[in-house]
């Protein structure tokens, strides 16, 4: 079975992560999979809205931690690279239908896009600093901007997780809905949109994103600068032994510096 499935009716792209034994985790090909798919939409006047959702009982695990040790960052242009700035670029509609659970890659993820309909045990997390690294997709923008300072340090920081409800008085989705009712309210919506006048759909989301994009594309590099230096480093290659050893990491012999490599 392919890692995404996709399906069309009417004018919107369905995408769907199909790793349910995996919980979702993304592969680089999921990444340059999304990424290609996301930019033909693009340029399909056929496609007006796209919808992402996972199957099993997960929406996405973030990265599959052992394929991403066989692929080490490349660049802008890797599957990474690609994926985020197909996300910031896309200039229509995108709707999460999120449930299960939502974590690192699979909570970033979201703050691109336009509505997310959250089931109500969706549980989230961003645990890089767990992993000694730091946050990706653009989000050390998005965050701090759209739910305050303080809010978004405990989140990363102390890699908190939180619940639908906490999700949804941080503004970090559009709304909490039953599980059963998940799927049904997200296409509610996209064929809503459809219904909508096309080209004044995308011009309003460029308007209103404008300024957003280009803060988040800036962060999003800065992100990768770092995360690729951080990977080096001794603390993520314990954090990552760690995981896969399945035992906690012991950060007690870190050198007790401040601050990354940025400038």
């Amino acid at each position: 079975m392919p890692e995404i499935m996709t399906e069309r009716f009417e004018n919107i792209l369905r995408i769907q992560f199909n790793r349910p034994e995996k919980k979702n985790a993304m592969t680089f090909n999921m990444y340059s999979t999304i990424a290609d798919l996301l930019n033909a939409a693009a340029k399909d006047d056929e496609t007006r809205v796209v919808l992402l959702h996972g199957v099993g009982d997960a929406f996405c695990a973030g990265n599959d931690l052992e394929d991403f040790l066989h692929h080490p960052l490349k660049g802008d242009d890797s599957p990474q690279g690609r994926f985020v700035a197909a996300l910031i670029e896309f200039g229509k509609p995108l709707i999460a239908a999120v449930h299960g659970v939502a974590i690192g890659g699979g909570t970033t993820m979201l703050t691109h896009f336009d509505f997310v309909y959250a089931a109500e045990h969706t549980r989230f997390q961003m645990p890089f600093v767990n992993l000694a690294l730091v946050p990706e997709l653009g989000t050390s923008y998005w965050l701090p901007a759209q739910i305050g300072y303080l809010a978004a340090a405990e989140l990363v920081l102390l890699a908190q997780p939180f619940d639908a409800r906490r999700a949804a008085e941080l503004g970090f989705v559009t709304r909490v809905v039953a599980e059963a009712d998940l799927m049904a309210t997200a296409l509610d919506t996209a064929h809503k949109l459809t219904r909508q006048p096309a080209g004044a759909v995308c011009a309003s989301k460029q308007l209103m994103r404008r300024s957003l994009s280009a803060h988040m594309a800036a962060a999003a590099e800065l992100e990768f600068q770092e995360y690729a230096s951080r990977l080096q480093s001794a603390d993520t290659k314990e954090a990552l032994m760690a995981f896969l050893e399945k035992r906690k990491p012991d950060f007690t012999k870190s050198k007790a510096a401040a601050g990354g490599s940025l400038q």
